[in-house]
């Protein structure tokens, strides 16, 4: 595994696994089950990259297939985080020629997608590698998905945000407004959250920088600013509260998260690894069937 990314339990994970495997299988598999008779032959196939990108997934994709017959040996050749190349091995897997057959849909939709990502991410964070702002993901995920493409991200050398809305208090703009400003805002949700929950709010100006400074928040996020009015609100909270986060956020892109980066922010928030990623392209090639 990653030594970026870790993943949930097989507790949480297996759940949605099954309802994935159960949404492409259905009633049953027509060709496989019409050929083979389940557990009785024997095979082995390997998975080839055809483009060069970032690995993410192998562990979740050999689970898929050791749900569908424990016996299943999957191994990768190349870890989670690697590099691969086209016409790479990057993984062997041998057993039930009928769960190889039923789950390689499954397993290489998955490891594709997350590869992805991971290929995406590190195409970002190699931006601003020697710089210390560090790029975060955002919860613009796939219903379903969330847990894996955060993974994903982590493999490809980004930090995860909050997984969901009960990880962190973000005060955005449209909270701001029911509330009736930073201020109340700020003091109506310290008095009802558990300790230690972080708050950061979102700011779109100096003034509003200034009142969550006053405020004592934990993470201010500079939302959608100007690079000039950022800096000006870099300096200002670095002045005031040095142990405040600053968070940039908005329309961030390859051609821009290096200026942003060069602000002095603690991190860069993006949906773009996720939201704007291709699928590395893998197959499986099957070998001889064990006689």
């Amino acid at each position: 595994m990653s030594k970026f990314g870790v993943l949930p339990p097989w507790l949480v994970l297996d759940p949605l696994l099954r309802g994935w495997l159960l949404e492409d299988i259905g009633r049953g598999d027509r060709t496989t089950n019409s050929l083979l008779v389940e557990d009785t032959t024997l095979g082995t196939a390997q998975w080839v990259a055809k483009a060069s990108g970032i690995i993410a997934g192998l562990p979740v994709a050999a689970r898929v297939f050791q749900l569908l017959n424990e016996k299943m040996s999957f191994a990768a050749v190349v870890a989670d985080g690697a590099r691969c190349e086209p016409g790479q091995v990057i993984a062997e897997i041998h057993g039930s020629l009928d769960a190889l057959l039923m789950g390689e849909r499954v397993a290489l939709n998955l490891a594709m997608r997350l590869s992805g990502i991971a290929t995406l991410t590190h195409i970002y964070v190699e931006q601003i590698a020697d710089l210390p702002a560090q790029l975060v993901d955002t919860r613009k995920t796939t219903p379903g998905l969330r847990l894996l493409e955060k993974y994903a991200t982590a493999v490809g050398g980004a930090t995860n945000h909050r997984m969901g809305l009960d990880d962190a208090v973000m005060i955005k703009d449209n909270h701001i407004v029911a509330a009736g400003g930073i201020a109340a805002a700020i003091t109506q949700i310290r008095s009802q959250i558990p300790y230690p929950l972080t708050i950061e709010v979102e700011t779109e100006s100096l003034e509003q920088v200034q009142a969550a400074l006053q405020h004592k928040v934990d993470i201010i996020m500079l939302d959608n600013m100007p690079l000039e009015m950022m800096r000006e609100a870099v300096q200002l909270i670095r002045q005031q509260d040095s142990r405040v986060k600053i968070e940039a956020s908005g329309n961030v892109t390859l051609e821009t998260i290096r200026a942003v980066a060069e602000t002095g922010v603690d991190y860069i928030s993006s949906s773009a690894p996720i939201t704007q990623s291709k699928w590395l392209d893998l197959s499986m090639r099957m070998g001889e069937k064990d006689i």
